[in-house]
């Protein structure tokens, strides 16, 4: 699968399952060939998406019209225009510069998008299911309305896309995200006070492990390393490789050292500030790196 073709199923298939009722695209069709490639972003995302045109005429900052694997969505160009260079696979176009009607719209559709979620979650009411919906949203002409929601089990909603489907006589796409995916949607403000990185600049989630936490050997209290989400905190990946260089070459904790003739335990230690706490029966010493390894060189830290 090509990068572009990739990125565009992963922009709303992504963290969860979509369920649906449409035909598949035949298969065997050749992918069409465009002269240029258009990068676009969207509201809800800050990633960038490639989709073919057959003009140059779109500039950074154009609102254009473009075609996604969920229907006509609006976004944005966000860099110029590159020459197409065939791959084989298929690319989505850019339908058109954006109108004073279609900003319209999608003013209109945000409205009727929050009708939709209330209707909606009066039929999970209805028939007992246990899933939270988050948001809903159209596309731009209309034809789909896609219901995004968090559940903890797998959940059988048949007859919810029966009674969807009737109410509002369009496609009905139902999308379940995690609870990393739900954090972003909803915002919020970290432990640091600050609003949620996830909701602030995050497109991906990578992998966060306890592991970060011990090489800032923080105290292994699950609750407070996680977010709002559950999950462990999205900075102890970004701190990791920090915290790794800081440790370099240093003694693990419990270690024994020896100080001025004397046998001690490395009981602490504060890598950012190069200070460390030693102790033995007799007494306890807090020292700088410095002190207790003169021979290393802790100024690159």
């Amino acid at each position: 699968m090509s990068q572009n073709e990739n990125t565009l199923k992963n922009k709303h298939a992504s963290d969860g399952h979509t369920h649906h009722h449409e035909h598949k695209k035949n298969e065997t069709t050749e992918p069409r060939i465009y002269k240029y490639l258009a990068f676009v972003s969207f509201e809800e995302s800050k990633k960038v998406y490639s989709f073919g045109c057959d003009s140059d005429e779109y500039r950074v900052g154009d609102d254009v019209v473009v075609e996604t694997i969920r229907g006509l969505e609006l976004g944005k160009i966000v860099k110029e225009t590159e020459t197409f260079i065939p791959n084989g696979m298929e690319i989505k176009p850019v339908i058109r510069k954006a109108t004073k009607k279609d900003h319209q719209q999608v003013i209109e559709n945000k409205k009727k998008a929050k009708e939709a979620l209330e209707i909606c979650n009066e039929c999970v009411k209805k028939l007992n299911l246990d899933m939270n919906l988050i948001e809903a949203e159209y596309t731009l002409d209309c034809n789909k309305i896609i219901f995004v929601y968090v559940a903890d089990e797998r959940v059988d909603f048949r007859e919810l896309l029966k009674e969807l489907a009737g109410i509002f006589k369009c496609r009905i796409e139902l999308r379940q995200i995690g609870p990393r995916n739900k954090s972003k949607l909803v915002g919020g403000l970290g432990m640091c006070g600050m609003e949620t990185c996830c909701s602030r600049f995050m497109n991906d989630f990578d992998v966060v492990s306890i592991n970060m936490a011990k090489n800032q050997l923080l105290a292994l209290n699950i609750q407070k390393l996680s977010g709002q989400c559950g999950k462990l905190m999205c900075c102890l990946k970004f701190e990791d490789a920090q915290y790794k260089k800081l440790r370099e070459g240093l003694p693990k904790m419990n270690s024994q050292v020896e100080y001025k003739g004397n046998r001690y335990k490395i009981t602490s230690m504060n890598v950012l500030l190069q200070q460390v706490k030693i102790e033995n029966k007799e007494d306890v010493q807090f020292l700088d790196f410095k002190e207790l390894w003169p021979d290393m060189d802790f100024s690159d830290r």
